[in-house]
C-alpha cells in the first residue's frame, strides 16, 4: 500500500477592518464560509481586533482566491485601494465614537433635564432623539451587519432593550443604556487598539533610509532598495535601518525595543546587529545580511500580528457559546413576558422588568474578558522581547509545572573553547604534536556545526595553523564525527561513539583514551577522542577537552521559577553526566538528564509530560527544535537572530536574557489571574441582577448601570497587563 503524505500547509494573516460591537458571531459567519472555500483546513476571524488568519492548502486554493473570499462577504482588507482599515483612519474611527458617546450623553442630559423643568415636549424628545440615533449607531450598525451573517449578537440585545423601553414611556432609562453602552464600546476599542498600537510602534522604530556606501561615498538610498552585501554607516545617535554584520568600527548598541535588554551591547567587527536598534556610540559600518522585510524587527511584528489573530482556549469556548446564549436570553425574555401576562399581569410592568432582565443577563462583559486581558498580555511581552506566538501559549505558559533546560547556549553561555589536547604518548606517529593534532581535529570539525566544532576550528584559527582539506564529511548525532584527510579517516567522538559505532573494531590506545576522558570528565570538561583509520587499523591519536561558561543568572533564574511555584526543573544535554551534573549542582536543579540524543530528548520530555501534564522546554533554536515542539510550551532563547526558533518555538525570548523565562511563566499567571477576576466579575453581576429581577425587582437604570460598569472593569482590568514588568 502506497501511503501519501499530506502536503504542508500554509498560513496568512489579513488585517480586516474592525467592525461590530462587541459580539463576534458575525466573525463566525466569515469563519464558515472561508472554511467551505476549497483548501481552507482552519481559520480565525475577529471583526473586534480586525484580523483573520487562515490556514490552507497552497495547491488547493492562493493567498489571492482567499483574499477575494473575504472581499465576497463585503469584508474590507487593509493595503488594498478601497480598505479603511489603516492605522490612522482606525484612530479617526476611535475619535469619531467618542464624538457620538459625548453627543448621546448630550442628549440624554437635555432630555432629562427638559422634562424634569417641564419644558417643551419637543426639547425634550429632540434630546432623546440625539441620544437614540448617536448611542445605538454603531450597535445598530454591528447588528444588522450580524444579522447578514444569519447570527445574532450582542449589539441586537441591546437594540431591542432601549427600543424597548422607548415604548413603554421610559426613554431615558433606554438613552442611559446606549450612553453606557457605547461608551464601554469605546473603551473596549480603545483598549484594544492599544495593544495593537504597542506592537505597531515598533514599525516607527525602523528608520526609512539607510547611509549606503557606494563606490567610496556615502548615498542616502530608501531601506527597501538596499539589497543584502550592501555596506551602510550608522553614527552614535543614529537607529540602525537593517540587519547586518559589523565589518568596521566599534560601539554599544541599545537593543532594548526587540531583546528587552535594559543595558546596551558592545559591538565591533564580526558581531550581528538588528533593525530598529540604537547606535548610542562610535561610528560603525555595517554589511547588511536581511531585507528590510526579513528583518527580525519586521518578522517580530509579523508574528505578534499574527498571534493576536489567535485566540486563547477560553476566547474560543466563549466565543462558541455566545450564539447559543444570546439566543437563550432572547427566549428568557419572551417569557418573562409571555409568562406573566398568561397569568393575568399587567403589560407596561412586565414589559420593564423583561428589559430589565435582558439587559442584566446580556453577555457584554463576558465576551470582552478574554481578549482584553489576553491581547494586552501579547503586546506587553512584545515590548519587552517576549514573542507569544498566539493567544493559547500566554494561557498554557500560566500551568507549566515543570521546566527542562538545554545546557549548552541555555544555562552555559554557548562560548565553549578548548582547554586542552594532548597527544597520546606511544601513538602510531610520534612526531605528531599538540597543534598537529588540533589541525587535523579542525580540518573535520570544520563541516560541522556543532559547538565543540566551532570551539576547535576557533582554536586553530587564533594559533594560526595550517589546517589541511577534508573530504566524505559524516556525522552521527550526539555522538561524533568523521572525515577523510589525508588519505586517511579522522574519527573524533565521545565514549559512546567509540564503544558503538566503532564496536566492532580494534582501537590502538582506546583503554587509556577513555581513561583520560574520565579524568577530564571529573574535572568539569567535556571531552572527546581523536583516532586515526588507516588501512582498517584505528589508532587514538589523543583528545581534546573543552568547558563552558555557566551563566552568571542561571541560578537566580532557577529561584525564581521556584518562586512562581514550578515543581521540578530538569536539565536535557548531550554532554557526558559528570560534567552535566556539576552544571546543575551549581544553580540547583532537581534532575540531570545526560548523554541524549535528539530523539532521546523527545522522549525525556514526553515522560516529562505524563508526570508532570504542563511542561515548558528551554532551549536555543536550532537542534532542540524537537523537543520544543513535543513540549507544552517550547521557548527559544536568543530568537532575534535564528530562523529555527521563530519557526518551531511556542515563546521566543528575542535576546539571551534568562531572566525573561520567569518572566514568561510569571506573565501567563498574571493573565490567568486577570482572566478569573475578570470572569468572576462578568459572571458575578449577571447572577447577582438577574437573581434579584426575578426575587425582588431592580429599576432598568440601576440594570443597566451594573452591567455597563461590570464590561468597563473588565476592559480596564484587562488593560493592567500591558504594564506587567515581571
Amino acid at each position: 500500500m502506497t501511503v501519501t503524505e499530506s502536503p504542508p500547509l500554509s498560513t496568512c494573516t489579513l488585517e480586516i477592518e474592525r467592525r461590530g460591537g462587541r459580539g463576534e458571531a458575525g466573525a463566525r459567519g466569515l469563519e464558515r464560509h472561508l472554511r467551505d472555500t476549497p483548501g481552507v483546513h482552519d481559520v480565525d476571524a475577529s471583526f473586534r481586533t480586525g484580523s483573520v488568519r487562515i490556514t490552507y492548502d497552497e495547491s488547493a486554493t492562493s493567498e489571492k482566491r482567499l483574499r477575494e473570499a473575504v472581499r465576497d462577504r463585503d469584508v474590507s482588507i487593509q493595503g488594498e485601494p478601497d480598505t479603511a482599515t489603516d492605522d490612522v483612519t482606525s484612530r479617526s474611527e476611535l475619535r469619531r465614537e467618542a464624538a457620538f458617546v459625548g453627543l448621546t450623553l448630550l442628549g440624554m442630559v437635555t432630555g432629562l433635564g427638559t422634562g424634569w423643568l417641564d419644558g417643551p415636549q419637543r426639547l425634550m424628545w429632540a434630546g432623546y432623539g440625539v441620544a437614540y440615533v448617536f448611542g445605538g449607531w454603531y450597535g445598530l450598525k454591528g447588528a444588522i451587519e450580524t444579522l447578514r451573517h444569519r447570527a445574532v449578537d450582542i449589539d441586537l440585545l441591546m437594540i431591542v432593550a432601549a427600543l424597548g423601553a422607548l415604548s413603554i414611556g421610559a426613554p431615558f432609562e433606554g438613552a442611559m443604556l446606549l450612553f453606557l453602552f457605547s461608551l464601554s464600546n469605546t473603551l473596549q476599542h480603545y483598549a484594544i487598539g492599544r495593544s495593537r498600537r504597542a506592537i505597531k510602534s515598533l514599525v516607527e522604530m525602523r528608520p526609512d533610509e539607510a547611509q549606503v556606501l557606494r563606490d567610496g561615498e556615502e548615498v542616502t538610498v530608501p531601506i527597501d532598495e538596499v539589497a543584502v552585501g550592501d555596506v551602510f554607516v550608522v553614527r552614535p545617535g543614529d537607529k540602525i535601518p537593517l540587519d547586518g554584520v559589523v565589518t568596521s568600527g566599534e560601539g554599544t548598541v541599545d537593543q532594548a525595543s526587540l531583546t528587552g535588554e535594559s543595558v546596551p551591547v558592545p559591538k565591533e567587527s564580526g558581531d550581528e546587529v538588528f533593525g530598529g536598534t540604537i547606535n548610542e556610540s562610535g561610528s560603525i559600518e555595517i554589511e547588511v545580511t536581511r531585507q528590510a522585510h526579513e528583518s527580525a524587527i519586521s518578522r517580530l511584528i509579523h508574528m505578534v500580528e499574527r498571534a493576536q489573530s489567535e485566540k486563547a482556549p477560553t476566547q474560543r469556548l466563549i466565543n462558541r457559546l455566545e450564539q447559543p446564549y444570546v439566543l437563550g436570553v432572547f427566549a428568557l425574555t419572551i417569557a418573562a413576558i409571555a409568562v406573566p401576562l398568561a397569568l393575568g399581569s399587567e403589560f407596561t410592568s412586565t414589559f420593564y422588568r423583561a428589559m430589565t432582565l435582558m439587559v442584566a443577563a446580556s453577555p457584554c462583559a463576558v465576551i470582552i474578558s478574554t481578549p482584553a486581558a489576553v491581547l494586552s498580555a501579547i503586546a506587553s511581552g512584545g515590548r519587552q522581547g517576549v514573542l507569544f506566538k498566539g493567544g493559547e501559549h500566554v494561557e498554557a505558559a500560566a500551568n507549566i509545572d515543570a521546566v527542562a533546560f538545554d545546557k549548552t547556549g541555555t544555562l552555559t553561555q554557548g562560548d565553549t573553547q578548548l582547554t586542552d589536547r594532548f597527544v597520546r604518548d606511544g601513538a602510531a606517529d610520534e612526531a605528531l604534536t599538540p597543534d598537529g593534532l588540533l589541525a587535523l581535529a579542525a580540518a573535520v570539525q570544520a563541516r560541522s556545526e556543532h559547538h565543540l566544532a566551532r570551539a576547535t576550528v576557533e582554536a586553530a584559527e587564533e594559533r594560526p595553523l595550517d589546517v589541511p582539506d577534508a573530504q566524505r564529511f559524516q556525522s552521527v548525532a550526539g555522538k561524533g564525527v568523521r572525515a577523510t584527510v589525508e588519505d586517511s579517516t579522522i574519527h573524533i567522538g565521545n565514549r559512546s561513539y567509540f564503544e558503538t559505532v566503532l564496536e566492532d573494531v580494534a582501537i590502538d590506545g582506546l583503554e587509556t583514551g577513555l581513561d583520560r576522558l574520565q579524568t577530564l570528565e571529573g574535572e568539569g570538561k567535556t571531552s572527546v577522542l581523536v583516532a586515526r583509520e588507516t588501512r582498517g587499523e584505528v589508532t587514538v591519536l589523543g583528545w581534546l577537552a573543552f568547558t563552558d561558561t555557566v551563566r552568571s543568572d542561571a541560578a537566580e533564574m532557577i529561584d525564581d521559577l521556584r518562586s512562581l511555584g514550578v515543581e521540578h526543573i530538569v536539565m536535557l544535554t548531550g554532554d557526558n553526566e559528570r560534567v552535566a551534573q556539576r552544571i546543575a549542582d551549581e544553580v540547583g536543579i532537581d534532575e540531570v538528564q545526560a548523554e541524549l540524543l535528539p530523539e532521546e530528548k523527545v522522549a525525556t520530555i514526553e515522560g516529562l509530560v505524563d508526570r508532570y501534564e504542563n511542561v515548558a522546554m528551554v532551549g536555543d533554536g536550532v537542534n532542540d527544535a524537537p523537543a520544543l515542539a513535543t513540549a507544552t510550551l517550547g521557548v527559544a532563547m536568543g530568537g532575534a537572530g535564528t530562523d529555527v526558533a521563530l519557526d518551531t518555538a511556542d515563546v521566543v525570548l528575542m535576546g539571551d536574557d534568562l531572566s525573561k523565562i520567569p518572566y514568561v511563566l510569571g506573565l501567563g499567571r498574571k493573565t490567568r489571574r486577570t482572566l478569573t477576576v475578570n470572569l468572576a466579575i462578568a459572571f458575578g453581576a449577571i447572577g447577582l441582577m438577574v437573581g434579584t429581577i426575578l426575587l425582588r425587582g431592580i429599576p432598568l437604570p440601576l440594570a443597566v448601570v451594573g452591567h455597563e460598569g461590570s464590561t468597563v472593569l473588565v476592559s480596564l482590568n484587562g488593560l493592567r497587563l500591558l504594564g506587567y514588568r515581571g
